[in-house]
């Protein structure tokens, strides 16, 4: 299939081996927990993707990014989706700042060594709740002498077992009594963080996804990015970066999983040309969107226009990918289907990505009217 030829060729430009390395472990030992899937993408350089070169790091632009997460999920579903969180983390905090002058001291600190040591980064934000804003602060913290005390819980924290930063949000005590949003980031192995099981679907069981508890965690002032006097859009720009760089590759990982289906019925011819056409139609029609929007996000500045872009595309791919893989499985036939677990696995792989915030029904007015002319006002 020429555009997951495409794909695989690009991630092996910035991961060599790292696909034969997955296809080197049988496809239901990848995707159960324990796998070690996620060791393997951090042995091929997978936490520097995203990592300015000046940083050490492979310095992918947003389409070849895209086209990384769709290898990724094409061969390992859990993977492709524990990758996004650490591609997202990592392209929210630098992809308006690459030189870090947006950041703390501390977290530029700590930045610097993601690519070089190879450190992989989890979210503590929303991403797991459907009907919230992906970066809603999951987290309470109260002020103490040098920083504050934080606590919560995050579940499911995909990485939980091999993050070795966490980034957090929480609402902070503001000069004027009225909270304000701020982003933290820490070492994941900080004195009352620890890790309980969540997950119980076989369906993406090697993404670690379970849960991270936070209590009475310590987080020194200078790990927080706020907005300041001198820069007060700094963190609505991070949560814009996030929010848009989130849809796109989890969007993209999803559409990895498809195209496995894909390329399974073209391979074996099955079903009637116009059928393959049908499917083959439905899936490139997903990738062409996905991509559209990387070079819409490499070549232009972010805007709302861009949000609105971005929103459009993973609803309107969400549900190409399930059409496609439902026409998949049925060409495959009832055999496929009986004498491998992977084609039933793979169908229903495809389906969390409507367990991804935003949910169709909380951004449907705020699309509705933009698309009709109006701003675009999301709650």
């Amino acid at each position: 299939m020429r555009s997951l030829d495409t794909a695989i060729a690009v991630c092996e430009q910035h991961h060599p081996g790292l696909i034969d390395a997955l296809n080197g472990i049988p496809f239901a030992e990848r995707e159960r927990p324990g796998s070690k899937v996620i060791d393997l993408f951090r042995a091929h350089d997978g936490a520097a993707l995203l990592v300015p070169a000046a940083l050490g790091g492979r310095d992918a632009d947003p389409l070849e990014a895209v086209r990384v997460m769709r290898a990724i999920g094409a061969h390992s579903p859990s993977l492709g989706a524990a990758a996004t969180m650490h591609h997202f983390t990592v392209a929210t905090l630098l992809a308006l700042d690459p030189e870090l002058t947006r950041l703390t001291d501390g977290q530029a600190a700590l930045m610097r060594r993601v690519a070089p040591e190879r450190l992989l980064m989890a979210s503590g934000w929303a991403e797991g709740r459907t009907e919230q804003n992906i970066l809603n602060p999951s987290m309470t913290a109260t002020p103490v002498e040098g920083g504050f005390l934080v606590n919560g819980s995050k579940k499911p924290c995909s990485l939980s077992q091999s993050m070795d930063l966490l980034t957090i949000g929480v609402a902070l005590p503001g000069q004027d009594g009225v909270p304000e949003l701020a982003m933290a980031l820490l070492p994941a192995d900080s004195p009352g963080i620890t890790r309980h099981p969540f997950w119980s679907s076989e369906i993406m069981g090697g993404a670690e996804s379970d849960e991270v508890r936070l209590k009475d965690v310590f987080v020194d002032e200078g790990l927080f990015v706020r907005a300041t006097a001198d820069d007060p859009d700094r963190f609505d720009d991070l949560q814009t970066a996030g929010f848009i760089w989130f849809e796109l590759l989890i969007t993209a990982a999803y559409t990895g999983v498809a195209s496995a289906l894909t390329a399974r019925v073209l391979e074996r011819g099955r079903g009637s040309v116009t059928d393959r056409s049908t499917l083959a139609l439905r899936t490139e029609a997903a990738i062409e969107l996905t991509e559209g929007m990387a070079r819409t996000i490499r070549e232009g500045e972010i805007s709302e226009a861009t949000v609105a872009g971005t929103l459009v595309t993973r609803f309107a791919v969400q549900e190409l990918l399930v059409q496609s893989a439902a026409l998949a499985v049925e060409l495959l036939g009832g055999m496929a289907f009986i004498g491998s677990p992977e084609t039933a696995y793979l169908a229903s792989a495809v389906r969390p990505l409507a367990f991804h915030p935003p949910s169709r029904s909380s951004t449907a007015e705020a699309l509705v009217d933009f698309i009709a002319g109006g701003p675009l006002v999301m709650a």
